[in-house]
């Protein structure tokens, strides 16, 4: 009763001692001057709120405001101010939270959708994360009563995340015109020409094959939960709050449709029509959510406001959000430089960090090697554990991983010449000829048409064996231009083979 007694005093006008006093000494502070008791009450509030529960009271007003829904956030609202780029996963997402909930049906009221967020956000566990995006592209089988996820569902769930990968890519936005047959290959490693399975299946598989193709997906919607609200208090209109935010989690100026692919030096050789490298966009995708991180272990992002008030929202974006890497450096190519086990040992020795070696035979089948150390030349077999080996098409697989997995022999008589990968030394995964012509799997031999390697160090180590080669180099010519003695000379075996050509003899009284 005071406090209202007091509130009420103030609003009408009324002074108190404090007041008087402060008046009398000739202050410029005076209570009618105070905040009133309402917004002192909603800046408190504010203050203390959680971010879902402001996101979820901000929603909340937009949906009593333009669907005249109270006390509630409707799918249209939250499609519409958290993922206006991507509708698909903004349904998929309410939908789930919707199943979830203990209303079981649409709108989600208030309370529900704070309640979800903050499930939603407590996800930490990678399994538990593809399983819930599993289920979200799963549909209910009555009969079996189990979820089931269709070829069309998963190539959807997989479309999603390589959209949001493109979009936060750290050099802009991306396209990729081998994406179909990217994800096509995906498809049929998982579902082995079945039209459906189960979701704890598919789970399963993802985690041996692709374990983190989906987490920059999650991540994504997390930083959208969590920092929408920023923008959304600022009440502008829904047009204007749709764009700001746009401009709040995409790159300035993004155009979906930039034909990347057409310019000079596009990312992974794609402005080379002619001659495109066999680790296309999409390929490398895949790959950064298949191998471990230190293979797409990215650069220091270098953004204009570094120095000042932080990370923009852009480059901050393209480090939670972006899977595909920036930093891999092509380091052989065999059709540009030759095919063969001297050239592939000239480009590839002496680099210190990981490596991916593609290879691309009849067919149109293509394998891949990751070396996750320097490659060496030994008739031993290396590698630390997170050496793998790919199986990239017709069907994307992982055919084995683990330490000591790499061979690579060329010196040392007695033992297997040339490259091999396989735990079993009697039978392993792949075996490459010492001429780097012919590689055979499964017991079938085929013929190499090309062979790129992939350096996934940063470039220091890139240059470093840059410096090396010049090195080498550098001795060879020394060797080269060593001079010979006469007497060295009148013994030395290119003499006999000059004299055999026909050359005339020179004595030393000739002038």
């Amino acid at each position: 009763m005071g406090n209202q007694h007091g509130l009420q005093s103030i609003k009408s006008g009324s002074s108190t001692p404090n007041s008087v006093a402060s008046s009398n000494n000739g202050s410029r502070k005076s209570i009618s001057r105070t905040a009133s008791g309402d917004d002192i009450e909603d800046s408190t509030e504010n203050q203390f709120l959680m971010p879902v529960e402001r996101l979820a009271k901000v929603l909340s007003k937009k949906s009593q405001a333009e669907e005249n829904v109270s006390n509630a956030v409707t799918k249209s609202v939250f499609y519409h101010y958290l993922f206006p780029r991507y509708p698909l996963l903004a349904e998929k997402l309410y939908d789930y939270f919707v199943q979830n909930s203990k209303a079981k049906s649409s709108p989600l009221s208030t309370n529900e959708f704070k309640q979800q967020c903050d499930k939603y956000l407590t996800l930490l566990d990678d399994q538990a994360i593809r399983d819930t995006f599993v289920c979200m592209w799963s549909t209910l089988d009555e009969e079996k009563n189990n979820l089931l996820i269709t070829t069309e569902s998963f190539r959807s769930l997989l479309m999603c995340a390589y959209h949001i990968s493109m979009d936060h890519y750290s050099d802009g936005p991306q396209m990729c015109f081998s994406i179909n047959k990217t994800l096509k290959a995906v498809v049929d490693g998982c579902f082995y020409q079945k039209t459906s399975l189960s979701h704890q299946f598919v789970s399963h598989w993802l985690e041996h094959n692709t374990p983190r193709l989906l987490l920059p997906l999650h991540r994504f919607a997390v930083h959208a939960i969590a920092t929408s609200w920023r923008t959304l208090e600022q009440n502008e209109p829904p047009t204007s709050a749709g764009s700001m935010l746009d401009e709040m989690l995409l790159p300035t100026g993004l155009e979906l449709a930039t034909p990347v692919l057409e310019q000079v030096a596009g990312p992974f050789g794609q402005g080379k029509p002619l001659h495109p490298h066999l680790l296309t966009m999409s390929m490398s995708w895949l790959l950064a959510g298949a191998l471990p991180p230190m293979y797409s272990r990215p650069q220091k992002a270098h953004s204009p406001s570094s120095s000042g008030t932080g990370l923009s929202s852009k480059s901050f974006l393209s480090k939670i959000a972006c899977a595909i890497p920036s930093h891999w450096t092509l380091l052989y190519d065999s059709d540009e430089q030759g095919l063969g086990a001297n050239r592939f040992l000239h480009h590839v020795l002496n680099y210190k960090g990981p490596t991916l070696v593609i290879f691309r035979v009849e067919n149109n089948q293509k394998f891949c090697v990751a070396a996750p150390c320097e490659w060496k030349e030994s008739h031993h077999y290396w590698g630390g554990e997170d050496a793998a080996i790919f199986q990239l098409l017709p069907k994307f697989q992982l055919l084995e991983k683990g330490s000591k997995i790499l061979y690579l022999n060329t010196t040392v008589r007695g033992y297997p010449q040339g490259l091999r990968a396989g735990s079993d030394p009697r039978a392993p995964k792949i075996i490459v000829d010492a001429g780097f012509e012919k590689i055979e799997w499964q017991k079938i031999p085929f013929y190499i048409e090309t062979i790129e390697v992939w350096g996934c160090g940063d470039n220091v180590q890139r240059e470093k064996q840059l410096e090396v080669k010049k090195w080498e180099v550098k001795e060879a010519e020394k060797q080269r231009a060593v001079k010979l003695s006469a007497a060295d000379w009148l013994d030395h075996p290119d003499r006999y083979l000059l004299e055999l050509a026909g050359r005339p003899q020179y004595h030393q009284n000739q002038t």
